[in-house]
């Protein structure tokens, strides 16, 4: 999804920064965005590592003289299983990179965005923060505190013309999202959940959050866009 996000900004017309804990997964997506035609550079970033989030900001201010955007969408899941069955080591590395990172990422991102007297943050949530994973129920949990982030910030923000909004994808067809399509009996009962049918391509998404991210988004603020198929979300 992030990959996604980073191809169709860049189509858009944005200066983009891809960023992962891997070196050689930030060196691919570069690559591969570059051989595109698009304006793109990277930089290893673990997001719950201070030092590396402090370069990441530094990076993309410095390499494109500002930042507009930000899009949060790193995340994990260390076991799956119901939220009661969840281990407590388990539970504090979801919160901590899923929700908390979240949070200092956004916080940190502010002080450049208010150079800029204005830009867009936007948290990538899940369906699960509104309809629980019976096999992701910690990150299900985690993926509904986004929904209160996005809520909280976008009012604190929306005066400085800062705009906080999320994306809730449903299940899109990423390395991420293995767990629920891992036998045909686990991918029968996800795709029995979806109406219409299929799960999504990554590309789906991205267009959601350029959407939110655009002009045509200017008085969008602290709302979740759900984007799964049809599964269910809320009234």
């Amino acid at each position: 999804i992030g990959y996604a996000i980073a191809e169709r900004l860049g189509q858009e017309g944005a200066k983009v920064v891809v960023s992962s804990r891997k070196q050689q997964n930030v060196d691919r997506a570069v690559n591969d965005l570059r051989s595109a035609g698009l304006d793109v550079s990277g930089i290893k970033c673990h997001v719950a590592n201070a030092t590396d989030r402090k370069a990441l900001f530094e990076h993309a201010s410095q390499k494109f003289g500002g930042i507009d955007i930000l899009v949060s969408n790193a995340a994990v899941n260390p076991e799956v299983g119901g939220v009661l069955e969840c281990s407590e080591s388990a539970w504090d590395k979801i919160f901590d990179v899923n929700v908390k990172c979240s949070y200092l990422l956004a916080k940190e991102a502010v002080p450049f965005l208010r150079e800029r007297k204005g830009g867009s943050i936007v948290f990538i949530s899940s369906i699960a923060g509104f309809q629980p994973f019976q096999l992701l129920g910690a990150y299900s949990v985690s993926k509904t505190a986004l929904f209160g982030l996005t809520k909280a910030a976008s009012q604190e923000l929306a005066t400085e013309n800062i705009r906080v909004n999320c994306i809730a994808p449903g299940v899109v067809q990423t390395k991420f999202a293995g767990a629920l399509q891992e036998s045909d009996a686990a991918k029968e009962e996800t795709l029995s959940r979806i109406p219409m049918g299929r799960i999504a391509q990554p590309k789906e998404i991205s267009g959601v959050c350029a959407f939110l991210v655009s002009d045509d988004a200017s008085y969008v603020t602290g709302e979740t866009i759900v984007a799964s198929g049809g599964m269910a979300s809320r009234l």
